[in-house]
């Protein structure tokens, strides 16, 4: 997965820079607008990929909720929580992309 999802960034970047720069800005923009600690909005990027069962973007929301200093007991947690939301197998799905993160499943 994070070949795929590195070799479709690199296209996108290729072929649509601009586009992609102004996406990374919009994106900046709004991460700065409020009082959320990065900590915090990262958590929430994992629970909405999750919830809306976008797979590569929960493994990207995943790594960098890593980088802002989650533990992956938090972004385990953050997972479970969707459960009762989204449902146990939308749930279950989502700790499968987390534990192929850490190398733990094919």
């Amino acid at each position: 997965m994070n070949e795929t999802i590195r070799q479709n960034l690199a296209y996108l970047t290729e072929k649509y820079g601009e586009v992609y720069e102004a996406y990374t800005k919009y994106g900046r923009a709004v991460h700065q607008a409020g009082p959320l600690d990065r900590k915090t909005a990262a958590l929430i990027k994992v629970a909405i990929s999750a919830s809306a069962k976008f797979d590569y973007a929960l493994a990207t929301h995943i790594k960098k909720a890593i980088d802002a200093g989650c533990s992956r007991e938090e972004i385990e947690h953050v997972l479970l929580l969707t459960a009762p939301t989204v449902g146990f197998p939308n749930m279950m799905e989502s700790m499968l992309v987390l534990r192929q993160l850490f190398g733990e499943t094919d």
